[in-house]
Formats: C-alpha cells, sequence, structure tokens
C-alpha cells in the first residue's frame, strides 16, 4: 500500500481547524508547537481561535501545511 499526502489548497481554512486532532493525538500537538518555534509565532492560537489572522496569506499557507 502506498502512502500519499494531500493539501487543501488556500480558501480551505476554518477557525478550530486541527484542534480536535491534537486534543486526541499528542504527535500533532508536538506538530504545533515545532511550527510555532519554527514560524515564530504561535500557529496554535491562529489555527485554533476566533480571528481574521488566520484568512491572511501570511498565516495561512503555514496554518495548512501544519494541520
Amino acid at each position: 500500500m502506498k502512502t500519499a499526502f494531500l493539501f487543501s489548497g488556500q480558501g480551505s481554512q476554518y477557525c478550530g481547524m486541527g484542534k480536535e486532532l491534537c486534543s486526541h493525538y499528542p504527535a500533532a500537538a508536538a506538530v504545533f508547537k515545532q511550527a510555532s518555534w519554527t514560524l515564530g509565532y504561535d500557529i496554535e492560537g491562529i489555527c485554533f481561535a476566533d480571528n481574521d489572522r488566520l484568512n491572511l496569506t501570511e498565516y495561512t499557507q503555514p496554518a495548512i501545511v501544519t494541520t
């Protein structure tokens, strides 16, 4: 069996994306922490909070890759 990774495009982001995944899988939460450290800002806070920053391209693209 082969594995494939599919990434949705910009416009598919929504507040709370990845939150349930992080609550069930510690490895997913670790990915968010590593991404935040690498990016230099709290990507988890941007993805999980109800704010307009998630719709800005500079945050949307890293958020989609992180989730």
